[in-house]
């Protein structure tokens, strides 16, 4: 990497304050940028991309006492990542679960994702060690608390989940905190309807091809929307909520962004399943990089999107790129010719960098005037 641009997200990460000391925030930048480069998680392919002056062995040395011996604040994660985000705006609040097997080990991930327009930035993940069982409430009460403390409840526009995430506890929890929130119940879960009967969702009449409402039931003992349709399979999309329920079904349907963050993670960005690391402390800290390395990626290909080539939508409806593999893609052809680098693609990345310096410090600024 050149020297402006290790300096310039040297700043960004030191802003950030994620780790402690000047040489490690150097560190954590050559690392995102390998990361990048190398669209690999594994520790000896991103040593080929860090330090040419030594060698590979040692820079490999180097990634392992760094996932070993240093300690990463993940609030400040999140910080940088909102940071990321359009400024004030109300965001939708995704939560899924994500888990695969590497060998003997399974690795279990509880996750929010934050969504406004095209931006979905992940913010918060937690790795769940109950042999790929679904997380309790409790888990995703504390996992939503810190995003309130770093978001603000006030720019949480509503949560969706789809069916492993219900329950008395969870949905009572967000009902009392004022949180909006639609979610996707199984076909098994009893109506209450305002007259007292109580009904099987088989038991409704639907009209064909339309979604059937029906507001201020009781289920699982809180009182919401309920939006059913059948679907052309035979199964039903019951949806509960507290949101607009005439959009309901609508709003659910951002759900699936989450979908696309995993697939970025994994085969469709940086190979997570690749991984060798078997501690969960440290594939908690692996995410964390992934992370920011998916949102400066995501970040440049918006604005690469909006400001200089509009990427096509194909015919199915989805851009013939994804915004974070154009942004892959654009680091790494910029980094290809390094004898006669991009100037004007490093004259972007050094602007993105300088606009999120100065959207960290202003997120400081704010929370000391609040």
């Amino acid at each position: 990497m050149n020297q402006r641009l290790s300096n310039e997200i040297t700043s960004v990460l030191s802003k950030a304050q994620i780790v402690k000391n000047l040489a490690r925030e150097k560190f954590f930048g050559l690392f995102i940028f390998g990361l990048i480069k190398s669209r690999k998680v594994q520790f000896c392919e991103i040593a080929h991309y860090l330090n040419d002056e030594v060698k590979l062995v040692s820079n490999e040395i180097r990634i392992q006492d760094f996932f070993r011996e240093v300690e990463i604040d993940y609030q400040q994660v999140a910080i940088l990542l909102i940071c990321l985000l359009p400024a004030k705006k109300k965001v939708c609040i995704c939560i899924d679960r994500t888990e695969w097997d590497f060998g003997k080990t399974q690795f279990n991930i509880l996750m929010i994702v934050v969504v406004f327009g095209d931006f979905q930035i992940p913010l918060y993940w937690e790795l769940l060690d109950n042999n790929s069982g679904n997380s309790s409430a409790q888990a995703r009460k504390d996992l939503l608390e810190l995003c309130i403390k770093v978001l603000g409840k006030e720019r949480i526009g509503y949560i969706v989940g789809d069916r492993e995430f219900i329950g008395h506890s969870w949905v009572k929890y967000l009902k009392d905190k004022g949180i909006l929130f639609v979610i996707r119940l199984p076909k098994h879960h009893l109506i209450t309807l305002l007259d007292g009967s109580v009904l099987k969702i088989e038991q409704l009449d639907f009209c064909h091809n339309k979604a059937l409402i029906l507001k201020d039931c009781l289920v699982d003992g809180v009182v919401a929307h309920v939006w059913v349709k059948r679907l052309e399979s035979g199964d039903f999309l019951f949806l509960l909520g507290t949101v607009n329920v005439e959009f309901m079904g609508q709003l659910y349907r951002k759900r699936w962004t989450i979908e696309t963050v995993f697939q970025s993670f994994k085969e469709g960005g940086f190979d997570l399943e690749s991984t060798h690391l078997q501690s969960i402390l440290k594939l908690k800290k692996l995410i964390a990089l992934v992370s920011i390395a998916y949102g400066l990626c995501r970040s440049l290909g918006i604005y690469y999107h909006q400001k200089v080539h509009n990427i096509k939508t194909k015919k199915h409806g989805y851009k013939a790129v994804s915004f974070v593999r154009k942004g892959i893609d654009l680091i790494r052809q910029h980094f290809r010719h390094s004898k006669t680098p991009d100037t004007v693609m490093e004259h972007t990345l050094i602007k993105l960098l300088r606009w999120l310096n100065l959207q960290i410090a202003h997120y400081h600024t704010l929370k000391i005037a609040g």
